[in-house]
């Protein structure tokens, strides 16, 4: 018993040693090396460049007051179409005290030289109808008078504007209301009832009260890098497409490109626009993020390669052409046009060639990484 036990281990062990000897034999094989193939054929080769950028009105316009003062009420809301002249908001006029007081002073000054002229014209004429002073002399004294009265008016109506915004006179003209200088949507109002609004000035732009654009005139902003900025001509078709609106595409011709560069992130940008063909059936709201598609070169029917067969040796680029017997043979070759995938082949291929690719990696490699 104890004999066949031995020879049973023996045998395991010279198992194990021989299947240890396969194994290490096997691994030390080199692995045979296979690459991809590609076939030089005829192509078309575009090289286009994408842009981002988003989707503005043309003309978008400000609101802002002529005076200071608070919202009182608001007529419109954001979303609404709004025509030229028509009313926003209206205002409660905040005066400025040192206008108030120069106003109101004013017309106490006004109201006085008007007594007097009152005064003057009317022993003037007392004499002149007793034909004790000349015409003349009398003729002085009512354009005096007439003077006194229209200044007095005029003080009177300034001080009306400056304590409520709007004359007697010019009451549908107020400055009280605010009105739309264009017709379109609004697209913000950023302002409530209740909220204190300047007038623009010198030392500020002043408060926005309501933002309208004309939303059937839409172009497309966006930025190119300086690199391709050379290719660009305006009336260039583009193809732009929507983020929020899938699988909605149209087309766009470039109409400016700035003459000057923008440093965006240590790359140096030039601002580009197109004009936008508003599509009815769709809704294109201000704002929206799109890309522009711009076809910047392309060639038709050329011979081609993957940019992945080429080797390059000092600047010069090389592929391997396979041979009859299999092997491959390193050979320069002129390129041209390239889109990013194939490229362009001037010289040294001929239409049919194989070449070789990048090397195919084994899924056993992958594993065993």
């Amino acid at each position: 018993m104890k004999k066949v036990i031995k020879y049973i281990v023996l045998a395991l062990v010279i198992v194990v040693f021989f299947g240890t000897f396969v194994f290490l034999h096997n691994n030390s094989k080199p692995q045979e090396i296979r690459y991809q193939e590609f076939t030089a054929a005829q192509n078309d080769i575009t090289r286009s460049t994408v842009l981002t950028g988003k989707i503005v009105p043309r003309n978008e316009v400000n609101i802002k007051p002529q005076i200071n003062g608070i919202i009182a009420e608001l007529f419109k809301e954001a979303g609404q179409m709004v025509q030229k002249g028509e009313v926003i908001a209206r205002l409660t006029v905040i005066p400025d005290m040192n206008s108030l007081s120069a106003a109101q002073s004013r017309v106490r000054l006004s109201e006085i030289n008007l007594k007097q002229a009152q005064t003057n014209f009317d022993r003037e004429k007392a004499l002149f109808q007793k034909n004790l002073i000349s015409a003349e002399e009398y003729e002085k004294t009512e354009q005096a008078l007439n003077q006194a009265k229209e200044e007095y008016a005029a003080s009177q109506e300034s001080l009306e504007v400056i304590r409520d915004g709007v004359s007697s006179k010019n009451a549908t003209s107020s400055s009280t209301l605010i009105r739309s200088t264009i017709t379109g949507l609004i697209l913000d109002i950023p302002v409530k009832v209740g909220n204190s609004v300047i007038q623009a000035n010198t030392m500020n732009d002043g408060t926005t009260v309501a933002t309208v654009a004309n939303m059937n005139d839409l172009i497309f902003e966006g930025q190119i890098d300086e690199t391709e900025v050379g290719s660009l001509y305006e009336g260039m078709p583009l193809t732009i497409t929507i983020g929020a609106l899938r699988d909605y595409t149209f087309d766009a011709n470039l109409e400016y490109i700035s003459p000057k560069a923008v440093e965006n992130n240590g790359a140096n940008q030039f601002k580009v626009k197109a004009a936008v063909k508003v599509d009815t059936e769709h809704t294109i709201r201000s704002g929206y993020s799109a890309n522009a598609l711009i076809e910047l070169d392309k060639i038709n029917g050329v011979l081609s390669v993957p940019e992945s067969a080429l080797e390059f040796v000092k600047d010069d680029p090389y592929v391997y052409i396979k041979g009859e017997d299999g092997s491959f043979k390193q050979t320069k070759v002129t390129t041209g046009l390239s889109d990013g995938v194939n490229i362009e082949i001037k010289s040294g291929l001929n239409e049919g060639d194989v070449v070789r690719g990048p090397r195919v990696i084994e899924e056993d490699s992958i594993q065993n990484n």
